[in-house]
Parts: C-alpha cells; structure tokens; sequence
C-alpha cells in the first residue's frame, strides 16, 4: 500500500504542466518528479563528457549508472546531476534540442524510466512527463493529460528563453516546438499519448491560478484525505 495517491500529469511542451505539477505538489506537500528534467539533465552530463549523441551505446553506458535528484524547496526546484546544481544549465536551449537522442531511446528511457519509478514507489508524489500515465506510473491513482494551442506554447517557450537572455524569434520557436511534438508523437519507445483514464485539462486560455485551481479541486474531491493543504517541500532522488 502507497502511504498516497500518485497524480500524474502528462502533455506537450509548454502546455503548462510542468508549473501545474510543481504547484500542486507544494499545495499538497508532495514530493515533485519533473521526468523532462530528468532526461535534459542526461543530455547535459552527455554534453558535458564529450559522449557523441549519435552512439546509442554510449549513452545507454550514461543512463544505466547516472545519479539525479530533484528537490523541492521554498518554492524552488533544483535538479542536481552527482551532487552538482545544473538548475539553469539544463533549461539552455542547446539542450533543447538534443534531448531526443536520449528521450528516443527505448534502452536509456529503460533505465530513466526504473529511476523515476524508484522516486515515487511510496506515492505521495506528483510526477509530470510525456509517459506518466502511460508508461512510468499507469497504476497512478489520478491522471491528467494538460494542452494548450501550439502556438500559445510557443509563446510561452519564447518567453522563457528570452527570460533567459537566449534570442529566440517566434516563428523559430513555433517551428521547434512543431518538431518537438512530431518526434514525441511519432517516437517508437514511450511516444506521448493520452492515458484512457486521464483527464484532460486545456490551459490555453486558463492563468497559472486558474488551471491550479481546476486540477486540485478533482485532486480533493478524488481524495478527500487531502482536503487541506499540508506543509509544502519535499524531495525525490
């Protein structure tokens, strides 16, 4: 018996279900898996070891033995690869762009996919990813599936890198982000799909509060235990 529910929550790039998923797990005082993080904090030890992305082998090599945690505090996430921060190191959007080599492979997602499962084995956790429901937790206890217009994401993710100081025009993002969603729809090992039993929420026209809200009244209704917001921080690794 889970000591609590897992909530899964899967979607596109920049649909927003990465800040759904951190806020709902500070709201409930759940620990916070970020699968996407995982995968582009791969791809930077990758990057940053010289291992040549187009050698499955090798890469596979990094996976099986790659240590990642992800802590949640005071509001912030922190993605740490053997100890070292590579918080904004992993959101760059040379990383972006190469994390397909390792999010394609059915073999390294074997071994991300037995390290994210090993986060949340005791529940209590919110985890959010492309294959959530599908793959990595099927068994969770709540699922939601959240989209937003392609265009809307994209905005959101020029947003982002140009937060970043990263120049980035729209139309190269929209047609980076139409690529994205044609490589995780099409790919053969855990392509992103709705879950049957997920929940679908759009937020292309929702705020960051309104969307929460949405989601963390099925979340309490579902779970009437979790009616009242418990301390917020938690840990995974």
């Amino acid at each position: 018996m889970r000591r609590a529910p897992i909530i899964a929550i899967d979607g596109p790039a920049g649909s927003g279900k990465s800040t759904a998923a951190k806020n709902m797990a500070q709201a409930l005082g759940f620990g916070y898996i970020d699968t996407g993080a995982m995968y582009r904090a791969a791809t930077w030890k990758a990057l940053r070891e010289g291992v040549d992305l187009e050698d499955e082998a090798a890469l596979i090599k990094l996976t099986e033995t790659i240590d990642i945690r992800i802590s949640t505090q005071a509001e912030k996430v922190r993605v740490f690869v053997g100890g070292v921060e590579v918080t904004d190191e992993i959101r760059s959007e040379e990383v972006s762009r190469q994390t397909y080599h390792i999010s394609g492979s059915a073999e390294c997602r074997k071994h991300i996919v037995a390290l994210q499962q090993r986060m949340g084995a005791d529940g209590g956790v919110v985890a959010e990813g492309r294959d959530i429901g599908t793959v990595v937790f099927p068994d969770a206890e709540l699922k939601f599936f959240v989209v937003a217009d392609v265009e809307e994401r994209a905005r959101r993710r020029r947003t982002q890198l140009l937060a970043a100081g990263e120049k980035a025009g729209f139309e190269d993002v929209l047609r980076e982000m139409k690529l994205r969603d044609k490589r995780d729809g099409e790919r053969e090992a855990s392509p992103l799909k709705k879950a049957p039993d997920a929940v679908v929420v759009d937020t292309t026209r929702n705020s960051i509060e309104q969307t929460l809200a949405k989601m963390l009244e099925l979340v309490r209704k579902r779970f009437p235990e979790l009616a009242e917001s418990q301390s917020p921080g938690a840990e995974a690794n």
